[in-house]
């Protein structure tokens, strides 16, 4: 994980609406980036929609939260719409910014190992800077965790 005190690693990513977003668009909110494996499945659909109803909150806290997975644009747009999801999702199919983060990460499930995303939520403060850094998040309760944070 990277470093509490450092600047953020900067980003353009396409969000499930096609639109780039860049981490320096944020400048003057807090920023929750979480990183999560994949879309659609049970632990990721509960952290999302956890944030999803708590975004209010987060507004109101001049705070934003944007997801990021490697899932495609397309695959982001269907989550969403699923699910009623609120917020930014990034798409990041090149892994740039998912290793930037140090958020890929050998993973073993079922005595298989492989490459996958470890769930990781960073707080990033109004200048960039990340303030806060959580890995092995528990999917139901980082939204939660979060907002206090906040």
């Amino acid at each position: 994980m990277l470093e509490i005190g450092t600047k953020a690693p900067e980003f353009e990513l396409q969000d499930q609406n096609g639109d780039l977003h860049k981490l320096s668009d944020y400048l003057g909110k807090k920023v929750v980036l979480y990183f999560y494996p994949k879309d659609n499945t049970p632990g990721c659909t509960k952290q999302a929609c956890g944030f999803s109803e708590m975004y209010p909150q987060f507004i109101e806290k001049n705070a934003v939260v944007i997801g990021v997975s490697k899932d495609s644009v397309k695959s982001h747009k269907k989550f969403e719409e699923n699910h009623n999801l609120g917020f930014t999702l990034l798409s990041d199919e090149q892994l740039d910014t998912i290793k930037a983060y140090d958020v890929w990460k050998e993973k073993k499930n079922y005595g298989r190992t492989y490459m996958g995303i470890e769930r990781t939520t960073y707080l990033i403060d109004e200048k960039g800077i990340i303030i806060k850094s959580f890995g092995k998040v528990k999917a139901a309760d980082n939204p939660s965790q979060m907002l206090g944070e906040i």
